[in-house]
């Protein structure tokens, strides 16, 4: 159990309020939770460093405020070619999200920590988020016009009864895609981390010879390690990147 590579997921209560025969929350329990904890830290995080970084800002940048600077114009370059110039009014937006994601993701890397993007419920109301941000604002800008997405300019009128269908699917199917390949990147990635990790200890702890043994596993976790941390950055950057194109169809759907 020691080694059980699940255990980690685990979400366990800090603190409760309410529950049973309590009336201040009408009889339902309210938990902290570790994933919770987790969250608020990231959102804490994220918001001490953009604001140490950015309050003397100088017209020769420091090393940080140059960090601080360059994740901006990441951003704001990844919106402005998926979404193009009008895009950019949804920035905010997706600035947020692409901090979130990579400083959770990151956070999660920390040995004995909670990754709360490992949880399929949090990237899927990320993923909803998005999608109902689309929604409205699609139909809000464009009325009813918002219904050429399912129809794609060019699109022969009776290859539509077939064309129609897919689209819809296509995106009826966008939250789950969006939030299914964060959270199996970041559950597997740390899954293969703890078994490799766990081969280490077991072989070692066989003397000698296991301890010769244990030298593959221990290469590989290193290995493993590098490459996770390069998938958590890479994960941000796509969920915030496919964020971007959704909004580019919010924006111009006839396209």
């Amino acid at each position: 159990m020691a080694n059980d590579p699940i255990k980690q997921f685990k979400i366990t209560d800090i603190f409760t309020i309410g529950g049973a025969g309590e009336g201040e929350t009408g009889g339902f329990e309210i938990a902290f939770t570790n994933s919770a904890l987790f969250m608020v830290a990231t959102v804490v995080l994220i918001s001490a460093f953009l604001i140490l970084t950015t309050r003397g800002r100088g017209l020769v940048p420091g090393r940080l405020q140059l960090l601080s600077e360059m994740m901006y114009e990441f951003v704001a370059n990844m919106v402005r070619s998926s979404a193009g110039t009008e895009g950019m009014k949804f920035f905010p937006f997706v600035f947020s999200l692409f901090m979130f994601v990579l400083i959770a993701n990151m956070l999660g890397m920390v040995p004995y920590f909670f990754t709360v993007t490992s949880h399929i419920i949090v990237t899927f109301a990320l993923a909803l988020l998005v999608i109902s941000v689309v929604l409205v604002y699609g139909f809000w800008k464009n009325g009813l016009g918002f219904f050429k997405l399912f129809a794609p300019a060019g699109v022969p009128g009776y290859l539509l009864p077939i064309v129609i269908p897919i689209e819809v699917i296509s995106f009826l199917s966008r939250p789950i895609s969006l939030s299914v390949r964060l959270f199996a990147n970041m559950l597997a990635g740390h899954i293969t981390l703890k078994v490799f990790a766990g081969f280490i200890v077991t072989m070692g702890s066989a003397g000698a010879v296991g301890a010769f043994g244990a030298i593959l596993p221990m290469f590989m976790t290193v290995g493993l390690t590098a490459l996770e941390f390069l998938v958590a950055a890479l994960q941000a950057y796509v969920f915030a990147l496919l964020t971007s194109m959704y909004l580019n169809d919010a924006i111009h759907p006839s396209h």
